[in-house]
């Protein structure tokens, strides 16, 4: 008997991935919510009702009424990342949220969406198609990513600084750069390293990167986040200990299990071959976005397409990079199964953009 996939459009598989990306992140988060409360799963849902409501709205809009107005939602986030100097909350070390009731937004979340987004309007509109450009044309895009990226290190919050600096250069270097500009972009890179290193990296930071390279030098300190992460992948072996019976987590040997290493969680209660289900519907998404953006005949959806793949590939990367102990941590979060409104949020945006773009 021969399997046949059903005969669906790839927006359609672009939602139906989406939703069951989406439903093991909040069976994953029941699963942790059950000893403690059912509090942070019950946000969460709300924050995915709201992101599902964006989408329609997103999708239904005129894709001219995005190009339209990027540099709006550009200027309109990055106004609230200097809002947040003033009115911001401090969580963590970093004044990165804005409290409204029992609401937390981050703002240095949505302003990848508007990166994203403003970066293809430039590209579509300013500038004459071309295979490379050179260092003045890049001078203005650049800008408007060294902007928000400043804002944000300045929270301070350099995971997020990196992430968006990562989905900002994708989108750069996909339009291409002259071999001239590309050096002359290393030098100053290289050059940049020790006052970037002495300056703006914290001392907490630092350490990070010291116990990352040598993980046995703190096990009990700043090591023991991705130690335990690591024990808590490696204990689920090949098919996990079982939903919601994963000791790492419920014993609260593994912290921030909820954010930054529920990846971690499922690895523990589905093992390997529940990890690598995960992976496969996050990086089918972003093959389907890909998929959609080459397909499409306008420059602008093109590339915001392209940028929103990028936001998510580099978050799957670095969220799965630094709980498997391959990167030192910094906080990004896996869209759709990290606990977090503004991140979920942010994703289910660039979702309903990816299907607004679609339509001529």
């Amino acid at each position: 008997m021969k399997l046949e996939l059903p005969n669906l459009s790839k927006y359609s598989w672009l939602l139906l991935l989406t939703a069951l990306l989406c439903s093991a992140g909040l069976m994953n988060l029941y699963s942790i919510s059950l000893l403690a409360g059912l509090g942070a799963f019950k946000k969460q849902l709300i924050w995915v009702l709201a992101g599902l409501l964006t989408v329609a709205i997103i999708s239904r809009l005129r894709p001219l009424t995005l190009r339209n107005h990027s540099l709006t939602f550009y200027l309109f986030f990055l106004v609230l990342l200097a809002l947040i100097f003033v009115f911001g909350k401090t969580v963590s070390g970093s004044r990165s949220w804005f409290q409204i009731g029992p609401v937390s937004v981050q703002p240095s979340e949505f302003i990848k969406i508007g990166i994203i987004m403003v970066l293809a309007n430039y590209y579509a509109n300013e500038v004459a198609t071309k295979e490379n450009y050179n260092s003045v044309e890049l001078l203005k895009p650049i800008a408007l990513l060294l902007v928000p990226t400043a804002a944000v290190i300045a929270q301070p919050d350099m995971g997020t600084a990196i992430t968006i600096l990562l989905i900002g250069s994708s989108v750069i270097l996909l339009l291409g750069i002259s071999r001239k500009a590309l050096l002359q972009i290393i030098i100053i890179a290289l050059i940049s390293i020790v006052p970037v290193w002495h300056f703006l990296i914290k001392d907490y930071q630092k350490e990070r990167i010291y116990s990352f390279m040598d993980t046995s030098s703190d096990p009990f300190g700043i090591s023991y986040n991705s130690i335990q992460s690591q024990i808590a992948i490696g204990s689920g072996m090949g098919f996990g200990k079982g939903f919601s019976l994963g000791s790492q987590s419920n014993l609260n040997f593994l912290p921030a299990h909820h954010t930054d290493f529920a990846f971690s969680v499922i690895s523990e209660e589905w093992g390997f071959r529940g990890s690598v289900f995960i992976l496969l519907l996050y990086f089918s998404i972003i093959l389907f976005i890909l998929n959609i953006a080459t397909s499409l005949e306008d420059r602008f959806a093109t590339i915001a397409c392209f940028g929103i793949a990028a936001m998510f590939f580099w978050h799957g990367v670095i969220n799965i990079a630094m709980v498997t102990g391959l990167l030192p941590i910094i906080g990004t979060p896996l869209f759709f199964i990290s606990y977090g409104g503004s991140s979920i949020l942010t994703a289910f945006i660039g979702i309903g953009i990816v299907l607004c773009l679609r339509k001529k």
